[in-house]
């Protein structure tokens, strides 16, 4: 359902205005939380993971153990186990620095008091490099509409209830595509924060989801299903990078070449590597 990759409806303004790439043709690993946060964070890949008899560091362990200054920052329901050995920012924290007004907060709160955050962390690794993993709450069901802020409610009338097999299939649809503008502008956010930060670092957003969702296809709705039977709409994700010009230069990737490849096949097993 998202916009710049050709979905009917403008779901992603702000992502549509900015020098992104967005791989159109990514899959999850999982089609849950609990399934795909290990997975995702694997050198393994998901064969591999599913068939391990060890135990091995995740992609964060690796990037704190090469000296970097990590942080996890959550506003869902936890890591799964993959942040449990970082520096780690739970939802309820995120709450309170930002004033939520209920339990759920919208995933710009991680966003505040973010400076503060990294300027907490040990300054050996932060002269090293900073990476930050943002766990967003983003358009985790059945709760749509309260995914998204008054102000990115585009799509009316909204099922408002988490019973969604009682709304109309259109209103269920609304309120997630609701949910994703909202993504759509914390996304946007997070972009507009790094680049405030280009002058001193080399700067770059890599957002992946770990699985998608069933809006009432074949009567189906929300996600993990057993993954050999379960539909597209769950294991189909979207994957979008922003690398500012210091970070392609940095790293020899190039946005335009990148670009070229938006449709090859791609999934979690991907992650690990490409962050490497």
């Amino acid at each position: 359902n998202f916009g710049i990759n050709g979905y009917e409806r403008n779901t992603t303004p702000r992502l549509a205005g900015e020098d992104i790439v967005s791989m159109r043709n990514a899959w999850a690993c999982g089609t849950s939380t609990a399934a795909s946060l290990p997975c995702m964070f694997s050198h393994l890949g998901k064969d591999g993971h599913e068939k391990r008899s060890s135990n091995f560091e995740s992609l964060v362990d690796v990037l704190q153990r090469a000296g970097l200054a990590v942080l996890w920052i959550d506003n869902q329901s936890g890591c799964k186990g993959v942040c449990d050995r970082v520096p780690t920012v739970p939802a309820a924290e995120v709450a309170r620095a930002a004033a939520c007004r209920d339990e759920d907060c919208m995933d710009d709160a991680m966003l505040r008091a973010l400076d503060e955050r990294i300027a907490a962390l040990d300054a050996q690794r932060r002269s090293r490099g900073v990476v930050v993993l943002l766990h967003e709450m983003g358009s985790h069901g059945p709760a749509y509409s309260k995914r998204s802020a008054p102000a990115h409610k585009a799509f009316l009338p909204e099922c408002t209830t988490t019973q969604l097999q009682d709304c109309e299939r259109q209103h269920v649809v609304n309120a997630y595509d609701n949910s994703l503008r909202e993504t759509d502008h914390f996304l946007a956010e997070a972009i507009g924060w790094l680049r405030a930060r280009e002058r001193s670092h080399a700067t770059a957003l890599l957002y992946l989801s770990d699985h998608g969702e069933s809006l009432g296809e074949k009567n189906l709705y929300l996600h993990g299903l057993p993954y050999a039977i379960a539909p597209m709409e769950q294991k189909h994700v979207p994957m979008v990078a922003w690398l500012s010009p210091q970070m392609q230069s940095a790293a020899r990737v190039s946005t335009e070449c990148l670009r070229r490849e938006r449709d090859r096949a791609l999934s979690h097993d991907h992650l690990f590597h490409s962050v490497l």
